[in-house]
């Protein structure tokens, strides 16, 4: 068996649910302190964090980043497996278990194209890192963003960055992430008088007195998105109001509600527009705010040429930019490196049961790993 596969199983066989590593970390220092990567754990609460670098000869820029998690999701009902979650298992021609594609594979990759690259080139120009965590599929308050704020301090320089997560569509390669949409929760507490059903003149209904703002914001063209994004969406997402009983008019409705939004808006305009249609229907209410990630765009350049170029010479496709999706620690990234794209296999079995990967893209994956570096610091 291939190195990137060895390496993909021993990640995989480690039951790493978020936001326990379950020293994957240490695995893979193991593997990167030969290569002469100095490795810095940045523990966080219960989430463990790994920065390695290893500093090329004379210019020691530009540095490249490989990013990713060694966190997964939980399995879900084991007995629904057809083999066990965390032992590699392979079947027609796949490699089962979780975190087979978000992300370990990934990650092997990310390790055996460097080990690869820096046997033929030990003296190449530029750095190479890693930035692990084990909070991505957590709540992400722990992890990447707490070991930026500390690059950040240190005054570290990032260049580029591959996010190794599972962006490809139909086959490996097809598609990159230059981007991702922001994501913005609002809970919509809407009051009125509650009252018995039979007198609705002594009640407000607060569902009736909301549905026409709700019309209004369902049909709100919030922007038209750009070259790279579609247009901002709004979507509610939970309504809940009654008394339980049927012959109760409700005194409050609590609507839940989420805009994944482009670099063609801001919050505060998001949030200014939202209360003024609340407002301009003459709402009682209570409106509660949470911003779950910025958006973020890499727009062509030196960074996804490379990667389109390798993925081109390993599988001789011609790789799309997307900015499609959820959120991905890439947020955290982009804040402090100035080209972030995410990379990685097929993403069409990630989270589910019997999550999996094509036995045939691992290699190719790490090649196109290896030849981006080969581009990028020569």
């Amino acid at each position: 068996m291939s190195a990137t596969l060895l390496l993909a199983e021993a990640l995989i066989a480690q039951p790493s649910v978020t936001p326990d590593d379950a020293s994957c970390q240490q695995l893979l220092i193991e593997r990167l302190k030969p290569l002469g990567f100095v490795c810095e754990t940045i523990q966080s609460g219960d989430v463990t964090n790994l920065w390695a670098k290893r500093m090329g000869k004379g210019n020691v820029q530009p540095l490249l980043v490989f990013a990713g998690h060694t966190d997964v999701v939980p399995t879900g009902p084991l007995d629904q497996w057809h083999s066990d979650p965390f032992v590699p298992a392979h079947r027609d021609g796949k490699l089962y278990g979780r975190g087979a594609a978000d992300m370990k594979t990934s990650i092997a990759a990310f390790v055996v194209a460097t080990e690869e690259f820096i046997q033929a080139r030990p003296d190449h120009g530029g750095s190479i890192a890693l930035l692990l965590t084990s909070d991505e599929e957590g709540p992400a308050t722990d992890g990447t963003i707490q070991v930026c704020k500390s690059l950040t301090e240190r005054g570290e320089q990032l260049d580029y960055c591959i996010v190794g997560e599972p962006t490809s569509s139909r086959e490996l390669g097809d598609t990159i992430k230059n981007g991702r949409r922001g994501t913005m929760s609002g809970r919509l507490v809407v009051k009125g008088v509650q009252g018995h059903i039979a007198y609705p003149q002594l009640a407000k209904n607060p569902i009736h007195m909301a549905a026409p703002a709700l019309t209004t914001l369902v049909n709100e063209v919030w922007d038209n998105g750009n070259e790279y994004y579609l247009p901002t969406s709004w979507q509610i997402s939970n309504i809940h109001g009654g008394a339980g009983a049927s012959n109760v008019i409700p005194g409050e409705v609590v609507i839940d509600f989420n805009f994944r939004f482009s670099t063609a808006s801001t919050p505060d305009d998001l949030k200014r527009r939202v209360h003024a249609i609340l407002d301009q229907h003459g709402l009682d209410y209570q409106l509660d705010w949470t911003l779950g990630g910025l958006p973020f765009l890499t727009p062509r350049g030196v960074l996804s040429q490379a990667l389109s170029q390798a993925i081109h010479a390993e599988t001789g496709l011609t790789t799309e930019l997307s900015t499609t999706g959820g959120t991905s620690d890439g947020r955290f990234i982009a804040q402090i490196c100035p080209q972030v794209i995410e990379f990685g296999p097929p993403n069409a079995s990630i989270h589910k049961i019997d999550e999996h990967i094509e036995l045939a893209d691992i290699e190719p994956l790490k090649n196109i790993y290896r030849r981006t570096l080969e581009i990028l610091l020569p």
